[in-house]
C-alpha cells in the first residue's frame, strides 16, 4: 500500500509538468484513473466475496469517469463535437450512481436496522446545500443558455449527482460502524470529488475574471489534480487492511451530535432565510418559490428531528425509571419498589378485610459460599435462586431484593398456613444445594408497614437461631 501511495503521489505531482496538449493531459488522467481502479480491484480481491460488491461499484464509477476523459478529447478534436451533451457525458455521469450504489450498500451492511435519526440529519444538510446549488448552479444551467432541453438536463445532472453523493456521504458519517483508515480514505475521496466540482462552479460564477482564471494552466491543472487524487484515494481505501471492517454490522447505539455536526445542521437550516436576506438586500426576490420550498422542507425536517429527540429522551427516561426500580443483578424489583408497594397493599387489605402476609428470606451461609467459590459464583447463586423462587410464587405475589442476600415477599390474601406452604415450596427449589431461612409475619390490621417488616425480621432471626433451613411464622 505504501508503494502504491508513493507511486500515485509522484504521478499526480508530475501532472503539472507534462506538455500542454489535450492528448497528453487526457492520457495522464486516464493512467491515474486506471491506477485508482487497479487499486480498488486489487484490494477488493483480498476481501470475502460478500464484501466485494461495494468496491466493484466504486471501481465501475471511477473507471467510467476516467474513460470519459479521452472520449471527450476525441469527440472535440476528431469529430468536432462541441455541443452538449457530448458522447463523454454518459461516462462522466456514471460516477454518481455507481458510487451512490456502493455507499448505499456499505450503509446497509454497517447498519442492518434503519437509522432514521442519521437519515434526517443527512436530509437537513443536503436540503440546505441543495437550495444553494439550485439558486447558484442548477437554475443557471437550465435557463438562459443556447442549448437544447436535453443538454440542459445533462448539465443539471452534475450538481444533482454531487448532491446525491453528499447526502450518502453525510449519512455514512452520521451512522454507526467501524471508522478505520479505509473509512476515512473513502470519505476523503468523495470529499475531493465535491471540492473539485465546487471549484469549477466558483470559477465559472466569477462575474469578471472567471474565464481568465480558468485559462491559467496551473490553476486548471491543480483542480484536475484534486480529481486525480480522488481516484487514487479509493484505491488506498480498498488496499488498506481496515477494508475488511468497513462493511461489518455495527452494534445498535444512539446517534450523538458532536459540536461540529450540530453547527453543520444549524448552518444548513439557516441557508433558506440567509438566501432570502441576500435577495432582499439586493432589492429583488427572484428565487421566492425555491426559498419557500426549501424553508418548508427544512422546517418539517427539523420538526421530525425534534420529535426523534423527544422520543429518545422519553425512552431514556423510561430506562432510567426502570433501572431505578430494578435490582441490577437479579432483575427483581428493588427496595424502592417494595417501600412503595407495601403501604398500598396494606390499604387494599384494610379496605377489603382480607389477610396479608410478609416474608423475609435470607440465604444460609452466603458469606461462606462467597469465600469458598468466589463472588462471581455468589452472584450467579443470587440470580438463580431469585429466578427459582419467583417461579413458585403466585401472579399476585411480589418478590423483591431487600439488600445483599436478603429478599422480601409480599403475599396478598394469604394467612399463616398458606404463607408457610408458599415459602416451603420456594425453599425446596433453592439451587446448588443451598438453603434459606425465612420469617413470616401476618398483618394484624393495626401495625404500620415498618412494624410488620420488623416482625417478619424477628421471625427470620428465630429461624436462624433454630438452625436455619426453615420457615418461621
Amino acid at each position: 500500500m505504501k508503494r502504491y501511495a508513493l507511486v500515485a503521489a509522484l504521478v499526480i505531482a508530475a501532472y503539472q509538468l507534462i506538455p500542454a496538449d489535450g492528448w497528453w493531459t487526457s492520457g495522464w488522467q486516464l493512467a491515474v484513473g486506471c491506477l485508482g481502479v487497479a487499486g480498488i480491484l486489487t484490494g477488493a480481491r483480498r476481501l470475502p466475496r460478500r464484501d466485494r460488491l461495494p468496491w466493484w461499484c466504486f471501481a465501475f464509477g471511477v473507471g467510467a469517469n476516467v474513460t470519459g476523459i479521452p472520449v471527450a478529447i476525441w469527440a472535440e478534436d476528431v469529430l468536432g463535437w462541441r455541443t452538449l451533451p457530448s458522447p463523454a457525458d454518459p461516462l462522466f455521469l456514471l460516477l454518481y450512481p455507481a458510487c451512490a450504489a456502493g455507499l448505499a450498500l456499505l450503509i446497509r451492511r454497517r447498519e442492518p436496522r434503519r437509522n432514521w435519526t442519521a437519515a434526517v440529519d443527512a436530509a437537513i444538510i443536503t436540503t440546505g446545500l441543495g437550495l444553494l446549488a439550485w439558486v447558484y448552479v442548477i437554475k443557471s444551467v437550465t435557463e438562459g443558455q443556447d442549448i437544447g432541453m436535453f443538454g440542459r438536463a445533462v448539465q443539471a445532472a452534475y450538481p444533482i449527482g454531487d448532491l446525491l453523493l453528499l447526502a450518502l456521504m453525510t449519512r455514512l458519517l452520521r451512522g454507526a460502524g467501524s471508522r478505520g483508515a479505509s473509512f476515512w480514505w473513502i470519505t476523503a475521496s468523495l470529499g475531493a470529488f465535491l471540492v473539485g466540482d465546487t471549484a469549477w462552479v466558483v470559477i465559472g460564477n466569477l462575474p469578471a475574471v472567471g474565464a481568465q482564471v480558468e485559462a491559467i494552466q496551473w490553476v486548471q491543472r491543480s483542480i484536475d489534480m484534486v480529481f486525480l487524487t480522488a481516484f487514487v484515494l479509493f484505491g488506498l481505501g480498498a488496499l488498506h487492511s481496515d477494508a475488511q471492517q468497513i462493511g461489518v454490522a455495527a452494534a445498535s447505539q444512539p446517534v450523538r451530535l458532536s459540536p461540529v455536526q450540530l453547527a453543520l445542521l444549524a448552518v444548513a437550516s439557516l441557508v433558506a432565510p440567509g438566501l432570502l436576506a441576500v435577495e432582499l438586500h439586493q432589492g429583488r426576490v427572484v428565487d421566492g418559490p425555491a426559498i419557500v420550498a426549501g424553508c418548508t422542507t427544512l422546517f418539517l425536517l427539523v420538526v421530525v428531528r425534534m420529535a426523534q429527540l423527544v422520543r429518545e429522551i422519553e425512552r431514556q427516561a423510561a430506562q432510567v425509571r426502570d433501572l431505578a426500580r430494578r435490582d441490577e443483578l437479579t432483575g427483581l424489583p428493588n427496595r424502592r419498589v417494595w417501600n412503595e408497594e407495601l403501604p398500598r397493599a396494606l390499604d387494599y387489605a384494610r379496605r377489603d378485610g382480607r389477610p396479608m402476609s410478609v416474608a423475609l428470606i435470607d440465604l444460609d451461609h452466603f458469606k461462606l459460599f462467597n469465600d469458598t467459590h468466589g463472588h462471581p459464583a455468589g452472584d450467579r447463586l443470587l440470580k438463580e435462586a431469585s429466578a427459582a423462587w419467583h417461579g413458585t410464587l403466585r401472579a399476585v405475589d411480589l418478590l423483591a431484593r431487600y439488600g445483599g442476600e436478603e429478599f422480601v415477599v409480599l403475599l396478598p390474601d394469604t394467612g399463616e398456613a398458606e404463607a408457610r406452604r408458599i415459602l416451603e415450596r420456594a425453599l425446596a427449589v433453592t439451587p446448588q444445594g443451598q438453603t434459606f431461612s425465612a420469617g413470616i409475619a401476618v398483618w394484624d390490621f393495626a401495625e404500620s408497614a415498618d412494624e410488620l417488616v420488623a416482625r417478619a425480621d424477628a421471625a427470620l432471626y428465630e429461624a436462624k437461631a433454630a438452625g436455619r433451613n426453615r420457615v418461621t411464622v
